[in-house]
């Protein structure tokens, strides 16, 4: 095995422990800098390529919030939504779902997903309050 495939390697295990450890769907930049603090001299764009390849792969999945940076989170969570502080902009899962959601669909229509994001702030940023 060449030296950089086992430093790829190295770096794919620090990215991989910073979404196991993760209690919220992460930004690369996010994957970056919890990801350096195990792992000197990691960069974005192994960051991105790591990240893209783990997504491709199925282990992560996407995480789209209009006007903001896709956001990645372990797969194979149940059903949930999302909450997104307007101070730190960071988004936090949210189990379950709204119940009779499909009584909101006009006559006539088929929904097949939805995605839903509240706002407001977090309880670290409430603490200043």
């Amino acid at each position: 095995m060449s030296s950089i495939q086992s430093r790829n390697t190295k770096q794919r295990a620090a990215i991989r422990a910073v979404f196991e450890r993760a209690d919220r769907p992460m930004t690369t930049q996010d994957v970056l800098e919890d990801a350096s603090a195990d792992l000197d001299g990691l960069g974005l764009a192994t960051v991105y390529r790591s990240v893209n390849a783990l997504a491709d792969e199925g282990w992560l999945e996407a995480v789209e919030i209009p006007n903001e940076p896709t956001r990645y989170e372990k797969s194979g969570k149940a059903h949930h939504h999302h909450f997104q502080c307007e101070r730190c902009e960071r988004v936090y899962d949210i189990d379950g779902c709204i119940d009779n959601l499909r009584a909101l669909i006009p006559p006539h229509f088929r929904m097949r997903s939805h995605a839903l994001t509240l706002h407001g702030t977090c309880p670290h940023c409430n603490a200043g309050d």
